[in-house]
């Protein structure tokens, strides 16, 4: 226990840049995340997507939450729009996910240490291929927890690199 409350405003927390790409018109799409509370308990998060920006096909270390709050994201058929929640027990996986043409912004909880696990990584190659997309090398974040620090360095789902490519 800490006491009380934990209160924090979204104007405080520095934005990291997750992923990056390039789309097949040349436009760059990322994905942007504010990190609530980090703990090895559990994530809170705050994301915000570029219209194209999209994530691979993956899980998280903890049952996992995503509520929905502007735009939508989309997995092939499955359009989830604005209010919608998407529910992952630990172990379960998802997407590809690619955001609609007027981006995303969602808030997501991840009980556990939060840190992701790929899933299938030919449907993320596939995805790719069919949205004519290129993956960039994006700064690692500046504020990565500790116990993510390893297991994302070797993840093909990313691309981050030590240094600020642009």
């Amino acid at each position: 226990m800490q006491g009380g409350p934990k209160i924090k405003h979204l104007d405080d927390i520095p934005w990291e840049e997750m992923l990056r790409f390039r789309l097949r018109d040349g436009t760059i799409a990322s994905i942007w995340e504010k990190w609530i509370e980090l703990s090895p308990r559990y994530i809170a998060f705050y994301n915000k997507w570029d219209p194209g920006a999209m994530t691979a096909n993956h899980g998280h270390h903890g049952d996992h939450i995503n509520l929905i709050l502007q735009g939508e994201i989309r997995c092939g058929d499955i359009v989830c729009r604005e209010g919608t929640h998407i529910m992952l027990e630990y172990g379960d996986t998802f997407g590809p996910w690619v955001a609609g043409p007027e981006g995303c912004t969602l808030y997501g909880f991840v009980a556990g240490e939060g840190s992701s696990f790929q899933g299938d990584p030919e449907l993320w190659e596939e995805c790719l291929k069919a949205h004519g997309a290129e993956m960039l090398p994006v700064p690692m974040p500046k504020r990565m927890p500790p116990w993510w620090t390893a297991k994302m360095r070797t993840s093909s789902m990313i691309n981050w690199v030590e240094d600020d490519p642009t």
